[in-house]
């Protein structure tokens, strides 16, 4: 009895170092955000302590996301007291560096945009069993005051509960700091307690240190609440009307923001894409934004909407005077808009143009721009996005700013931001969250309120060297003009005079700067960092060279961008030109690349079809046909709400299920794999965010949530969380959770189940099936019947065509092919052609 219940203990002790061996990862006792911000410009470095307790080998992972605007400017890995140092170089030299890595298929970006503020640095390295690394990542940015205020944004998302966790924030701003705030998007009562701020006249000290206590969700759960975004908000005192100048070892920056001056009447054309590719949410969010633009125009202004698919609609023939009756005119115009037909972008900005050319009684001093919101690609009318761009810019003159929203990532943004520059306006892409309407509102009041046009910043010629872009086309309420260069030795005084053109008057501002006196200013600060002007003057440069060049011709463009890949060699800046190598230890992948992802890189392949535009028949989208329901198709959409492969054919079928329909689908059954699949859609969110999986043998029930996956058996439960890799096996059906990715459900001989977590821009789930081959005949369900009775009527290997006959479970059904976003992990290919279907169940 005694060697049995021995026997059983030791099993038993077995059992759980296993279980900790197999769950136990490396654990982050350490992890410092050290902010500096002096003067607007920004110095952040993060780091990252780890230590493996397991008795074997595994993987650190160090994953920052940082703002957009921020350029990386060092990075190293510290293991057992060796240190690999981050090395930038010119972007071709690094890559051929990393070719030999790149040739055996091992992935080269370290760095990848995440949502329309932040990009993401994620690097690992094996560490041995007790070993321990340090990650540090330093990044610089300047910050961009909007709509009256400065905003610092870091992102807290460790994954884990951390021992010694803190934010240190320090402002020095000369100035004077007007106002303050903190806000964060996982606050709680227990961990305001962890956050102090301390402020004097210039000076600010922001620190937030939870305990593990405070960093809990709940006192049960090892989970943290630590997930979501830190923000600092504020804004200087401002008192001589032409600016601020601050001088530090011979380089200089000029802040310039007037405040209380009067505004600018607007002439402004919303030109609105309502091609076939809008229907949907994008539609319905641009009409909720436009009802609130509408109210937001001031009385004083002149508006009117061009509206187009293939065709172009002017609302009215001239521009009207912003009163209540004519916004109430607009908005029951806006409530009709609907999505289908081609794309004429070009149509439709000439004749905004032709608009503002032939106006009359408008306000004699005045700014008039044009407002651009498109989803896709040119379809319709002149499709060359050269020509396009070439022919706008004569047709404007540098009279009308011209200002491009692309809507979703089907739009080519290089397309867009090129146009926009050309014409005195910026370019925003909209992200396709929950808040796109927010976005679209939050761009129209930047530029609602211009107090100064044609400004001209002068500075004495012969003394000045490097000096930054000094003349601008508008000015904005609530935001800022910056301008630096580097001063000669001989200059005591540093006099500047701007002109520029006011709503009431042409004015002449004229300030002079003491050299040594402003250069006093910044002795013995403890939170200036080197010197930091001459950076904040390298990097401002670098981004005016980066964005002077996108509407250059092809030789001026080289030399810009020469000057700016100096210039980020010279003060280490990973930037669109430069890459910083990632060397590892040596018995592993040795070298990474982080390079600096644009914009204009943050877009899926071409998806049209080679040899051209991809257009529909007569300009209209696709149109599919299920039970009755008709309904107009993107050209290239979002994911689909389910994407399968059928059996023994070489085709893709995307499934979209009616959300009138109810909530809970029954998607799968096969009596004879013992399995049934149901899931539910989400609220607000086109797509499926719970999936039920239920086995007969062993009895199992799994629940996979957006937030979490619950196994049920023989009444007891089981949570596992997104947040970590982990396992579970019952009666040899496993269940596999792989961190923020999927879930993997596999039985021996039978279908398995997989299911992606996709987070951006929506939580949702995307379903599929590997080992398809293994369904019986008597599958069923709205999903299963696909695998079971579905045909093609055709045998057309037609890689061209648009539309098949699809037999399902005995009728017939017009399909059209569409291209859509692929959630499937093991796809090669993003997007992929599927042959769509809406379907009632």
């Amino acid at each position: 009895m005694e060697q049995r219940a021995l026997l059983a203990w030791m099993v038993f002790s077995s059992l759980l170092v296993l279980a900790e061996t197999i769950d136990q990862k490396p654990e982050i006792y350490s992890l410092h955000v050290d902010c500096k911000v002096t003067s607007r410009f920004a110095h952040t470095v993060i780091t990252s302590r780890i230590v493996n307790q397991a008795n074997e080998s595994r993987e650190a992972t160090f994953e920052v996301e940082l703002p957009k605007t921020a350029f990386i400017t060092n990075f190293s890995m510290s293991i057992d007291g060796e240190v690999y140092p981050g090395i930038i170089k010119e972007k071709a030299a690094a890559q051929n560096e990393y070719d030999t890595a790149v040739s055996q298929g091992q992935s080269a970006g370290l760095v990848k945009i995440t949502d329309r503020k932040l990009e993401q640095f994620h690097v690992s390295v094996s560490i041995a069993a007790a070993s321990k690394v340090t990650f540090e990542l330093t990044y610089e940015e300047l910050l961009k005051r909007q709509l009256g205020k400065y905003e610092l944004l870091i992102k807290v998302r460790p994954k884990q509960l951390v021992k010694h966790f803190q934010i240190d924030v320090h402002i020095f701003e000369p100035q004077g700091i007007r106002f303050l705030e903190t806000d964060s998007t996982f606050m709680t009562n227990e961990l305001t307690e962890a956050l102090t701020k301390v402020q004097n006249e210039t000076k600010a000290h922001i620190l937030f240190k939870p305990t593990v206590d405070q960093q809990k969700r709940n006192s049960e759960l090892d989970e943290t609440l630590l997930n979501g975004d830190f923000v600092v908000r504020y804004d200087v005192k401002r008192e001589a009307t032409a600016g601020d100048i601050q001088i530090v070892n011979g380089y200089f920056v000029h802040y310039f923001a007037p405040q209380e001056m009067p505004v600018f009447p607007k002439n402004i054309i919303f030109v609105i894409d309502r091609s076939g590719s809008m229907a949907g949410r994008k539609i319905d969010q641009t009409m909720d934004a436009l009802l609130k633009i509408l109210q937001d125009l001031r009385p004083e202004d002149h508006f009117n909407f061009i509206t187009f698919n293939n065709k172009v609609m002017e609302w009215k023939s001239s521009l009207l005077p912003a009163t209540e009756e004519n916004a109430a005119s607009a908005a029951a115009l806006v409530q009709t808009l609907t999505a289908r037909g081609g794309t004429d972008i070009s149509g439709a900005l000439l004749a905004a143009v032709g608009v503002l050319e032939k106006a009359e009684g408008l306000p004699e001093r005045s700014v008039s721009m044009i407002v651009l919101l498109t989803d896709g690609q040119p379809t319709s009318g002149e499709r060359n996005v050269e020509v396009i761009q070439e022919n706008i810019q004569k047709a404007i003159n540098g009279k009308y700013a011209l200002f491009c929203l692309g809507f979703g990532f089907d739009v080519s943004y290089k397309f867009l931001e090129k146009m926009a520059l050309s014409n005195g306006g910026i370019a925003r892409r909209i992200y396709e969250n929950a808040d796109a309407a927010l976005q679209l509102q939050g761009f129209y009041q930047e530029v609602a309120t211009p107090i100064l046009m044609q400004i001209e910043m002068q500075y004495p010629e012969n003394s000045i060297q490097g000096l930054t872009k000094n003349d601008f086309k508008l000015f904005f309420e609530g935001s800022e003009i910056i301008v630096s260069g580097k001063i000669s030795n001989e200059l005591d005084l540093l006099p500047v005079e701007i002109k520029a053109q006011s709503h009431t008057s042409d004015l002449t501002l004229k300030e002079e700067a003491n050299v040594k006196e402003k250069e006093q200013v910044f002795q013995n600060q403890k939170y200036v960092f080197g010197n930091f002007i001459e950076r904040l003057w390298a990097y401002l440069t670098i981004q005016q060279l980066l964005e002077k060049a996108i509407s250059v011709e092809e030789e001026d463009q080289k030399a810009l961008e020469a000057q700016a890949l100096d210039l980020s060699l010279r003060y280490s800046f990973v930037t669109p030109l430069t890459s910083m190598v990632v060397t590892k230890p040596s018995d592993q992948q040795q070298k990474e690349l982080a390079n600096k992802p644009t914009e204009a890189d943050n877009e899926k392949p071409s998806s049209f079809p080679a040899g051209g535009t991809y257009r529909m028949m007569n300009g209209s989208p696709a149109v599919s046909r299920f039970r009755g329901i008709i309904r107009p198709q993107p050209l290239v959409d979002e994911h689909p709400q389910l994407l399968l492969q059928l059996p023994r054919q070489n085709e893709r079928i995307c499934l979209n299920i009616d959300k009138t329909t109810q909530s809970s689908v029954h998607l799968l059954s096969d009596p004879e794999q013992g399995l049934t699949v149901t899931g539910k859609l989400g609220n607000g969110v086109n797509h499926f965010v719970q999936f039920d999986i239920n086995y007969v043998n062993p009895p199992v029930q799994i629940h996979v949530y957006t937030h979490a996956i619950l196994i049920s058996h023989n009444n007891k439960n089981n949570w596992l969380s997104w947040m970590k890799s982990a396992s579970s096996t019952i009666q040899g059906l496993s269940v596999s959770v792989e961190e923020e990715r999927s879930v993997t459900v596999s039985l021996p001989d039978t279908v398995t189940v997989k299911i992606s977590l996709v987070r951006f821009p929506d939580d949702f789930l995307g379903l599929y099936f590997l080992n398809t081959d293994r369904f019986s005949d008597k599958v069923s369900g709205v999903l299963g019947q696909f695998y079971s009775k579905a045909q093609f009527g055709d045998n057309s290997s037609n890689q061209r065509a648009v539309e098949r006959l699809l037999r399902v479970s005995g009728s017939e059904h017009r399909v059209s092919r569409l291209y859509k976003k692929d959630y499937r992990l093991e796809s090669a290919s993003d997007p992929v052609s599927c042959w769509s279907i809406d379907l009632t169940p």
